[in-house]
């Protein structure tokens, strides 16, 4: 499933190359015709990230929220002009080289986790929408726009850029009130709102809660954003069980985890990937880039070696999701 950093990273894409501009939009599929209808001929206004969903404004009270849910992703093709400032100290995307482009953009991902091309759950086939965008399956195109590619439930298309919608688990027309109503049900989000107030709402949730840390942290009405890469990496960096009831663990405990999620998500929204080990530099930063076995502690490492006390990584299940942990180190 698409985790915050991904959603953060799709409505970037849009605000920097739909906003401002009226789209034609259509359901190839069919299945989401009649609001694709209400869409077009629109104008994008505004659109942003609240931790695993996107709310975009089209005016005249009618947004659409999309939930990409386990296999949903946004396929983007055409000219596609990349948004390198993020609310960061240092206002920046990445490291930028002498030339002048974004080195994290430069890294990419074997997988393709940091494709500029296809976000969300990973494809099998993407549009190639420049040389910047590799993949063995890539699809090239000759003519803009392409012909959509495989169930597009929803295709949005200005006169340089497209974008295609597959798998969504919401893909829908609400009203600004209905927006707010979704926002204030899930938890706080740290790039939509990293107040002290946001903090002290996550802190408090989970300090009362019975509920073992682990459940707490995928539980989007308690936090935004956090999927099984970052609850396993987070909990790791704490070094919290993850069976341990969230009224049991100290107060700066949890207030240390938000203040990680924060940071993690902001290096997730930066390279596209979510890089959860710190102080890796040249070399080994750049193997972590390109391959997830060199950038995590803990997750997918089952059998093997904690990188810090030599335990083998713990591999269960935990309300049907998968949880890697130490055993050790955490607890």
């Amino acid at each position: 499933m698409p985790e915050g950093h991904s959603v953060h990273r799709i409505a970037r894409q849009f605000a920097r190359n739909f906003a401002g501009h009226r789209v034609a939009a259509s359901s190839p599929q069919g299945r989401f015709a009649e609001g694709a209808s209400v869409l077009d001929g629109r104008e994008l206004q505004t659109v942003f990230a609240v931790g695993k969903q996107m709310f975009a404004d089209f005016g005249d009270d009618t947004w659409l929220r999309v939930h990409l849910g386990m296999y949903g992703a946004w396929d983007f093709a055409g000219e596609i002009a990349v948004d390198r400032t993020i609310a960061s100290a240092n206002g920046r995307m990445g490291q930028t080289n002498q030339r002048g482009t974004d080195m994290a953009l430069e890294v990419l991902d074997n997988a393709g986790e940091n494709s500029l091309s296809s976000i969300g759950a990973p494809r099998k086939a993407r549009v190639r929408m420049s040389e910047q965008t590799k993949g063995d399956t890539d699809v090239e195109w000759e003519s803009f726009p392409p012909a959509p590619i495989g169930a597009v439930r929803l295709r949005l298309l200005t006169d340089r850029t497209v974008a295609d919608l597959r798998g969504p688990t919401a893909c829908e027309i609400r009203t600004g009130c209905e927006i707010d109503e979704t926002i204030a049900k899930l938890g706080p989000d740290p790039m939509h709102d990293d107040s002290t107030a946001a903090e002290d709402r996550f802190t408090e949730v989970v300090r009362r809660k019975p509920t073992r840390i682990g459940l707490l942290l995928m539980d989007q009405a308690v936090v935004s954003g956090i999927g099984n890469v970052y609850r396993a990496e987070l909990l790791f960096r704490a070094g919290v069980d993850p069976h341990a009831p969230g009224r049991s663990v100290p107060e700066e405990t949890v207030r240390g985890i938000w203040q990680d999620w924060v940071r993690l998500l902001r290096i997730g929204i930066e390279t596209g990937q979510m890089m959860t080990m710190d102080g890796l530099t040249g070399e080994a930063y750049t193997l972590a880039m390109a391959n997830r076995d060199d950038r995590h502690w803990v997750y997918k490492r089952e059998g093997l070696p904690c990188r810090v006390c030599g335990t083998n990584i713990i591999l269960e299940e935990m309300a049907a999701r998968k949880l890697y942990w130490c055993p050790v180190c955490q607890r």
